[in-house]
């Protein structure tokens, strides 16, 4: 009998102990920091996102980068490249389907296409999202460090880099991608 009281005290003391255990973890959880935002600008995964302002093709003027209310994809693009006509569509569902949590901002490499055959582009593909203009490729070359069309640029809601696309993804990659970014 002693024994079997000794059994259900030790087993209570245990049963206490994880139950302290495991609210101490969600207590420490629930005050946890989360990680701090880099202060370091550049274009490289981890790091915050160049802030810029270009004008777009409806004459307005668009800024990227820095801290926002969606996640954003930063396109960069010219007309005559195959893989940015691939990958068109696919942006644009996205832009659809994702207009309340993410924006999406083409940005025409002027400097290497022409603003006559960028907007025949924009046509065609039916694109219903902002389109600037990088006419020096200011933004893409020297901001960016931009090499290859296209590249897509996710930026999560703090205007932090999530990921550098080069070329144009698997439609479902980039899905993927997309709703990884939106959460």
């Amino acid at each position: 009998m002693k024994r079997n009281i000794i059994i259900i005290v030790l087993l209570i003391v245990a049963a206490g102990a994880v139950i302290y255990n495991q609210a101490g973890e969600n207590i420490k959880a629930a005050f946890m920091q989360e990680e701090p935002l880099p202060t370091e600008t550049g274009a490289k995964a981890g790091l915050l996102a160049p802030t810029f302002t270009l004008k777009g093709m409806d004459d307005k003027s668009y800024t990227g980068g820095g801290a926002r209310d969606k996640a954003m994809i930063i396109n960069f693009w010219a007309s005559w490249c195959g893989p940015c006509k691939e990958e068109a569509p696919e942006l644009s569902k996205l832009a659809a389907e994702y207009a309340d949590k993410l924006e999406v901002y083409g940005v025409n490499v002027s400097k290497y296409d022409y603003e006559k055959k960028a907007r025949q582009f924009v046509q065609d593909y039916q694109l219903q999202y902002p389109i600037l203009m990088d006419r020096k490729g200011e933004v893409f070359e020297g901001l960016y460090k931009g090499q290859v069309f296209p590249t897509n640029v996710l930026v999560d809601r703090n205007g932090v880099i999530q990921e550098i696309i080069l070329g144009a993804p698997d439609p479902k990659d980039l899905r993927k991608k997309v709703i990884k970014l939106l959460k």
